[in-house]
């Protein structure tokens, strides 16, 4: 394996640029492509673009909110024991690679967001204590790890697509009813292919160990502790007393509780936050200490803030012209009811890597593929899977989810992105496979 993915790592290394010159090259490509494909005119396509840029104003800040709690809430003295604690379990190399990348897999069906924090952190804790144990570990590989165990994300309970087809009086309620999750989640067919890709892949990241390994960087190698001086005056003292953290922590809490009484175990990015806030003010120090550790958290958000604003524009453009369309039918005109369920899921890989989004390219992709569907008699739950299975696979080589773990593991997309080609190509084949077979028998 190691072999094998050596060719794309240094592909990777050398020609792949950072995620910022990314997502200005897939703008112009998406600006050329509409105007060639679709009836949209340059000026037209300028104002779709410039239109969008704004669509993604709220995730961002969602986004934004995940990083730092998340960063902070690693970075109390709890969760850190724990995180250390988990790192100490493997006492091999081979062990650091699968526990990073099932660790991960096992946090992202929970929550996305939670796979993609937990798993940078855990990286790098596995790092640190293989550096003290004397195993030779390559940082990039425990990150790509990390992230190759995030392609089960949209399999989980934060499934966009799935989700959004539970919902009542969703917006295509007329045309598919309420689907329960018991239909897509926790389908039969779901679960096993969900309990293949994960070992496989953790296998996988496990043998392709580099014979010239690269250590976790210097500046991440000891978490610094956030200093605290003895307070000089009552309002220091105060800052200080942890009691106001608590309560406030306590508060939030309760309110957690009762939203999942009213609601059900329902996750998502607005609930996943609020609980990394509230574990956070619980396991703070002091009010004071949890406000360092989010300072210290705010310099990993430049890049989500430069970045997804073109992101936001490309999916403006790209549903405005029409182009989502074109690339969709095509894939629903050379379909059968035995694979359409496997070009839902190719046709939602490569339209991830416009909109990369699970809800946002469902709610575009979705009428497509339902009347689909429909017309070929195939179970609508198969097609929202197959588009759900394409946006989780392609998320593997497009830099757009690459930048929150990124950020937080304070390392290159290059150094990570070339072991990901390699779970990119076996998880493909791991989901073609199984909805295929899916599609045949039934």
């Amino acid at each position: 394996m190691e072999r094998f993915a050596r060719p794309f790592v240094n592909l990777v290394g050398r020609w792949y640029p950072d995620a910022y010159v990314f997502a200005i090259a897939l703008t112009l490509l998406t600006f050329l492509l509409a105007v060639a494909l679709t009836d949209t005119g340059p000026l037209e396509a300028v104002d779709l673009w410039g239109d969008g840029l704004s669509g993604l104003l709220a995730f961002t800040t969602q986004i934004a909110l995940t990083l730092v709690l998340a960063h902070a809430l690693a970075h109390t003295d709890a969760v850190r024991k724990l995180l250390a604690g988990v790192a100490s379990l493997p006492r091999t190399a081979f062990a650091a690679y699968f526990t990073v990348a099932v660790a991960t897999s096992a946090a992202s069906l929970i929550a996305w967001s939670f796979g993609l924090a937990a798993g940078a952190l855990l990286a790098g804790e596995v790092a640190r204590e293989g550096a003290r144990r004397g195993l030779d570990l390559d940082y990039p590989l425990l990150v790509a790890s990390a992230y190759s165990g995030f392609v089960v994300w949209h399999m989980g309970y934060s499934g966009s697509a799935s989700l959004f087809v539970a919902t009542p009086g969703h917006a295509m309620e007329a045309a598919t009813g309420v689907i329960p999750v018991t239909e897509t989640i926790f389908a039969p067919w779901n679960l096993v292919i969900a309990a293949v890709v994960v070992p496989v892949i953790a296998l996988i990241c496990a043998r392709m160990r580099p014979g010239r390994t690269t250590p976790l960087p210097e500046h991440l190698h000891k978490v610094e502790e956030v200093p605290e001086r003895p307070p000089a005056s009552p309002g220091q003292w105060l800052e200080q007393w942890r009691l106001p953290t608590l309560l406030i922590g306590a508060l939030l809490l309760l309110w957690l509780m009762r939203f999942f009484a009213r609601e059900g175990f329902m996750l998502n990015l607005n609930v996943v936050n609020w609980s990394f806030l509230a574990a956070g003010l619980l396991l703070a120090r002091s009010p004071v200490h949890y406000v360092r550790l989010i300072t210290r958290a705010g310099s990993t958000l430049g890049p989500i803030m430069l970045q997804y604003p073109f992101y936001a524009g490309i999916m403006g453009l790209m549903a405005g012209s029409g182009l989502v369309f074109v690339m969709s039918d095509f894939f629903v005109r050379i379909a059968t009811p035995e694979t359409l369920p496997f070009w839902a899921f190719i046709s939602g890989g490569l339209v991830n890597f416009f909109v990369p989004s699970g809800g946002g390219q469902w709610v575009v992709q979705g009428p497509i593929f339902i009347e689909a569907a429909k017309t070929l008699d195939v179970p609508i739950p198969q097609v929202v899977m197959g588009v759900a299975y394409g946006d989780q696979w392609s998320n593997l080589i497009q830099p757009f989810w690459t930048i929150p773990l990124l950020a937080i593991a304070g390392i290159a997309m290059r150094s990570v992105l070339g072991y990901c080609f390699v779970t990119f190509v076996a998880s493909g084949l791991l989901f073609g496979v199984g909805l295929l077979l899916v599609g045949v028998l039934t």
